[in-house]
């Protein structure tokens, strides 16, 4: 994310911290790569974020030089906030380039390279550099996983710049006490449990307010429908997938014949969509969930959709996806069915106009008509699809033609 401002007869470029979710406000910088007064290439690390999510990079938007680091290292800071400023190439840098507080730069490269280029070019010595006192910095994300497990992290050695301890450190970490064998001691003494209470993580806190939100702006409806799934389970038994990509690849037909639904609502503005963009829900257990996009779907087949989905949702529970991964969504599937939930009543993403639930596939017996018009009752591999949707935008036919259209795609697969 950038945008630029003029300073004096020079015009720099905004680095901002990026959206990474609509649940995500906020991210903390955890190291500068590079130094005030340093050439950058365009698209060249500058520094690196952590939010609860997701750890990511974020790279110059422009070549050019560094002319102005706003935020310190350890900082947490709103999304949209201008982290850096960046001179473009062939633009002169201005005079009193700032650099943040103490420590913002602590995590560049402790030989003071950037301080000795900076040095050269004002043609006078570069100052000696002394020692700093070393105290630990830890991500959103390593606390938050060590406070899961209840690891100290100053037993952990840190493989990062300056020892810095990261993810992949803890998780190491937690792999090798894993391996030892618990020691078991018996007690003759058992207190009563004691209440465990605390207050709701960043994370949590994030997911209900974008929820409320969402319940206060959009006018809430849902509507299900029931869906033989003989055909699918049949076709997905011989892929070795679950049903949500075909499920997946069925809204997209529906979409194409309802675009009304693939679609944004922000305030008054409505705004359709030619691309559908999907949103898979991913739960993350006790610490929420997060929406990851799979872009383009209408161009993807039921196994790249497969692919597409397995692969975001194990980034977004190893917590690397990155922020194009999470953003520009224009309708949401979310799947509690995989846990045997029957019918549920979801929440719309904003600033969507939709968004489709797939509940379990059971077996129920069903009333099947033949060719010639006799009925018989059958076992049958049954769902219900629920879809809530916002009547600001759409009417309860809409969404009920596009249900239909959904179901008609699903029990009359061809394999398309």
């Amino acid at each position: 994310m950038s945008s630029s401002r003029t300073d004096a007869s020079v015009t720099l470029v905004d680095v901002r911290m990026p959206q990474m979710g609509v649940s995500v406000a906020e991210g903390t910088v955890v190291a500068w790569r590079v130094e005030v007064g340093d050439r950058i290439a365009a698209d060249q690390t500058i520094c690196e974020i952590s939010t609860d999510k997701i750890d990511t990079e974020v790279p110059a938007p422009v070549a050019g030089v560094l002319a102005e680091v706003l935020v310190p290292v350890e900082s947490t800071v709103s999304v949209g906030t201008v982290l850096a400023r960046i001179a473009p190439e062939g633009a002169p840098v201005p005079q009193g380039a700032a650099e943040p507080a103490s420590g913002a730069l602590a995590d560049t490269a402790s030989n003071g390279a950037g301080a000795d280029t900076v040095a050269q070019a004002e043609g006078i010595p570069a100052p000696a550099l002394e020692p700093s006192p070393q105290r630990p910095r830890y991500s959103p994300v390593v606390q938050r996983i060590a406070a899961e497990h209840g690891v100290d992290l100053s037993q952990i050695t840190g493989t990062g710049r300056g020892g810095r301890v990261r993810k992949q450190d803890v998780l190491a970490f937690l792999d090798d006490i894993a391996e030892q064998p618990p020691l078991h001691i018996e007690s003759p003494y058992r207190p009563e449990p004691v209440a465990a209470g605390g207050q709701l993580s960043r994370m949590r806190r994030q997911i209900g307010e974008h929820m409320k939100r969402s319940l206060e702006t959009a006018a809430h409806c849902t509507t299900w429908i029931e869906v033989d799934m003989s055909r699918i389970e049949a076709a997905r038994a011989s892929l070795g997938v679950t049903a949500l990509p075909f499920v997946a690849r069925a809204t997209v037909a529906a979409l194409r014949e309802h675009p009304a639904l693939n679609a944004w609502l922000e305030g008054e503005r409505y705004t359709r969509h030619p691309a559908i963009n999907l949103g898979i829900a991913v739960s993350l257990g006790d610490d929420g969930l997060i929406v990851p996009v799979v872009s383009a779907a209408h161009e993807l087949s039921v196994e790249g959709l497969a692919a597409r989905i397995k692969e975001l949702a194990r980034r977004a529970r190893s917590r690397e996806l990155a922020p194009d991964e999470v953003r520009g969504g224009t309708f949401t599937i979310t799947n509690p069915g995989q846990y045997g939930s029957i019918m549920a009543t979801p929440i719309i993403n904003q600033p969507q106009v939709a968004i489709l639930d797939l509940e379990a596939i059971v077996k129920h017996p069903v009333v099947v008509t033949d060719a010639d018009g006799n009925d018989s009752i059958a076992i049958r591999p049954t769902t219900i699809l629920g879809l809530s949707w916002d009547h600001r935008a759409l009417d309860g036919a809409q969404a009920a033609q596009f249900l239909a259209t959904l179901k008609r795609h699903l029990e009359h697969w061809t394999g398309a």
